[in-house]
């Protein structure tokens, strides 16, 4: 019990709930971390290798993004401890057990995450009739049709590049996943005159210092193939930190930077496109060396502003709006505080989410977090 409370503070979590079914063989946890700001919308990830704490984490991160982005939700993750890759068989009937196990948890709505999409929020749907990130056809805004968090990743680097001088025609782009957020961020990357020089996903890593064909590897990625099929300079995935870039982008798992690890890391700018890629004592770090971090729940809020459009019945151009219009104005609301303040930019970003959470909590235990 201990190790579960540790947890714990005025913020919450509201809840944490273990999901089992031996029947089909289901194994998860759902956090909902706080409800302040309305019900809570998190994403549904699956993956063989979680863990509550993990779960946790990503629920407070999506906590302070709901509140960043003065979205009328809180924040919620659940996870399904499972290998994406079975069968589409096999993953509906642990998404629907997964359901039914969740439809008494009226206040979290569930999302697409790592290693689900738009069909798994579908059969949820279907189960306990809320979820968003649907297919079109049943009403949804098609998020990584549209490239929702790319979207948004984008519009943050539009403004910090005035922030630490970079020109982002012939800036040079590292990333590090290629799955929906990856490939849509090199995508709007590209339309604005940047670079691909390196990209990376479970197969390997594939790097071409003149610049990679992202078409060639768009297709790759529409066949289910590795990038490590695209040929020319191909090393493990772990390769993709060594990169030298302007831009380097964390596209996938979380804490993927560490303190063995960061001093390989050659950049001026890293947005998280992943939540939690490194531990704030890594940010400070590479702060101090002058690299700029925008942080995780400023700058990939695309997909969950994009959610809440969704919920509200809202349509794809208003999502599109809401996106671009909230991360570039919260991107340069908390750079303009780093500048004044001489503070970490996940710092200020944390004082912006506090702020707003505020409005909606008691104040006693607002003073008792703070």
């Amino acid at each position: 019990m201990d190790e579960i409370f540790r947890f714990s503070d005025p913020y919450g979590p509201k809840m944490i709930v273990a999901v089992h079914d031996q029947k089909v063989g289901l194994k998860g946890v759902v956090v909902v971390d706080n409800v302040a700001r309305g019900p809570a919308i998190g994403g549904t990830r699956m993956a063989p290798d979680v863990s509550v704490e993990e779960c946790f984490r990503l629920a407070r991160a999506m906590t302070f993004k709901n509140a960043a982005a003065n979205l009328p939700h809180g924040g919620a993750k659940s996870v399904i401890v499972a290998n994406p890759q079975m069968s589409m068989d096999e993953k509906e009937r642990l998404f629907r057990a997964f359901a039914r196990a969740i439809k008494d948890i009226t206040d979290y709505i569930p999302g697409p995450d790592m290693g689900t999409n738009e069909t798994c929020m579908a059969w949820i749907k279907d189960e306990i009739g809320r979820a968003v990130g649907l297919p079109e056809a049943d009403d949804g805004i098609p998020l990584d049709e549209i490239g929702a968090t790319g979207l948004g990743l984008v519009a943050a680097i539009d403004v910090a590049k005035n922030y630490c001088d970079l020109d982002l025609k012939g800036a040079t782009v590292a990333i590090q996943g290629f799955g929906s957020v990856g490939l849509h961020t090199a995508r709007f990357l590209k339309e604005k005159g940047a670079v691909l020089v390196g990209v990376c996903d479970l197969g390997g890593t594939v790097v071409d210092p003149d610049g990679l064909d992202l078409d060639r590897l768009l297709t790759l990625q529409a066949d289910g193939k590795s990038v490590i099929e695209y040929g020319g300079k191909v090393d493990n995935k772990d390769a993709i930190i060594d990169v030298p870039c302007d831009i380097w982008v964390p596209a996938a798992r979380p804490d993927v930077i560490t303190k063995d690890n960061v001093e390989r890391l050659k950049t001026r700018l890293i947005p998280q496109g992943a939540n939690i890629p490194m531990s704030i004592e890594i940010e400070k770090q590479l702060h101090d060396q002058g690299v700029l971090i925008l942080p995780d729940f400023i700058a990939n809020a695309g997909g969950v502003i994009c959610g809440a459009v969704e919920y509200r019945g809202g349509t794809r151009q208003e999502a599109e709006a809401l996106i671009e219009k909230t991360i570039s104005e919260n991107t340069r609301t908390i750079l303009d505080t780093m500048r004044k303040d001489g503070v970490l930019p996940r710092q200020a970003a944390v004082i912006l989410a506090r702020e707003r959470l505020l409005d909606f909590m008691d104040a006693s235990d607002f003073n008792r977090a703070a």
